[in-house]
C-alpha cells in the first residue's frame, strides 16, 4: 500500500488515444530515418525502404512505430531542421496509412517534437534524460505520452567513458530508480497523463556492459517505480559485448534478455524485429497466464 506522500502505481497504459489491455505486452518498432543506423537493417532514410519496414512491422504485430531522424551514437551532425525534415513528414504519411498504430518520434529536441506532435505522433521518446527541458511540456501540450530515460548525466549522441555508480554493478540500479521516480514526477506535474508516462532505464546509454546486465536482472526494481516500463535492449552493445558478436548477429540474445524483462514485469519493448519480438513476448505471456493459446489440441483430439 502506497504511503500518504506516494503517487499510486498507475493502471494500465494509455498512448496515442488507445488504451492497452492490462497484462499484455506491446512491441514498439523502431523506424531510423538515418543513413548510418549502428544496425545496418535499420537505416530507413529512403522513402521506399522506411515505408515498408513500417508495413512488415505493423503486419508483424506492432503497436507502436517509434520514428528518428538522428542516430543516438556519434556521427555527422544532424541540424534540427534536418530532423524535422526526416521525421514530420514521414510520421503524417504513416498516420494515414497506418491509423490505428501508435506513433512516437525519438528526439531530444522540443522543437522537433512539436512538429512530429502536430503530424500524428502520440508519444516523444526523450532517450537524452530531458536534455532539452521543455520536451516534457511539449509532449504534455498535445495530450501525448512521454518517455523518461536515464543516460547518467550523458549528453546527446555521446559514449559512456569510465562511468561508475559506486563500487557494485548494481549501484546503477538506486541511480536509475531516484532518477525515473523524480522524472517520472515531473512529467506528471507538467500535465502527462500518469498512465502515458514510461520509464525506461535507458540500457547502454551512460553505462557500460555490467550496468546493463544488472538493470536487466533488476527489472523488477524498475517496475516498482509505478508506471510502465520501456525496455531498448534490440542489438545494444551490451547483448554484443556479452555474446561478442556484432548488431547483426545480436538477435537471440536480444530475445533472452527481452523475455528475462517481461517476465520481470516490464511492458513495452522497442525493437528492430517486431516479429520475433512478439512471438517471444506472446510465449512469455502464456507462461505467466495472460495468454490463453489461440490453438491448444494438444491431448484433445
Amino acid at each position: 500500500m502506497a504511503r500518504d506522500d506516494e503517487a499510486p502505481p498507475v493502471t494500465g497504459l494509455r498512448l496515442g488515444g488507445r488504451a492497452f489491455a492490462p497484462g499484455r505486452t506491446v512491441v514498439m518498432a523502431v523506424v531510423n530515418r538515418t543513413p548510418d543506423s549502428f544496425f545496418a537493417g535499420a537505416r530507413q532514410l529512403d522513402d521506399d525502404v522506411a515505408f515498408a519496414a513500417v508495413d512488415e512491422a505493423v503486419a508483424a504485430g506492432a503497436d507502436v512505430l517509434d520514428v528518428g531522424g538522428v542516430k543516438a551514437g556519434p556521427g555527422d551532425d544532424v541540424s534540427a531542421q534536418q530532423e524535422v525534415d526526416r521525421v514530420v513528414g514521414f510520421v503524417a504519411a504513416v498516420r494515414e496509412r497506418h491509423p490505428g498504430v501508435v506513433l512516437s518520434v525519438d528526439t531530444w529536441r522540443a522543437e522537433v517534437a512539436e512538429h512530429a506532435c502536430a503530424a500524428g505522433a502520440g508519444l516523444v521518446n526523450d532517450t537524452w534524460a530531458g536534455h532539452d527541458p521543455d520536451l516534457v511540456h511539449v509532449a504534455a501540450r498535445h495530450g501525448a505520452g512521454y518517455v523518461v530515460s536515464h543516460t547518467g548525466g550523458a549528453t546527446p549522441r555521446t559514449r559512456p567513458f569510465r562511468v561508475t555508480y559506486g563500487a557494485h554493478p548494481d549501484g546503477v540500479v538506486d541511480d536509475v530508480v531516484r532518477t525515473l521516480t523524480a522524472g517520472a514526477a515531473r512529467a506528471v506535474a507538467a500535465g502527462v497523463d500518469p498512465a502515458s508516462v514510461l520509464v525506461d532505464p535507458t540500457h547502454d546509454f551512460g553505462k557500460n556492459t555490467r550496468h546493463s546486465l544488472a538493470l536487466v536482472r533488476r527489472t523488477d526494481a524498475v517496475v516498482a517505480i509505478g508506471h510502465p516500463v520501456l525496455m531498448a535492449l534490440s542489438r545494444k552493445d551490451f547483448i554484443g559485448e556479452t555474446l561478442d558478436l556484432p548488431p547483426d548477429e545480436r538477435l537471440e540474445g536480444t530475445l533472452a534478455a527481452t523475455s528475462l524483462a517481461a517476465w520481470l514485469g516490464a511492458t513495452v519493448f522497442r525493437c528492430h524485429d517486431a516479429r520475433a519480438t512478439r512471438r517471444a513476448l506472446d510465449v512469455v505471456e502464456a507462461v505467466r497466464g495472460d495468454l490463453i493459446p489461440p490453438r491448444a489440441l494438444r491431448g484433445l483430439a
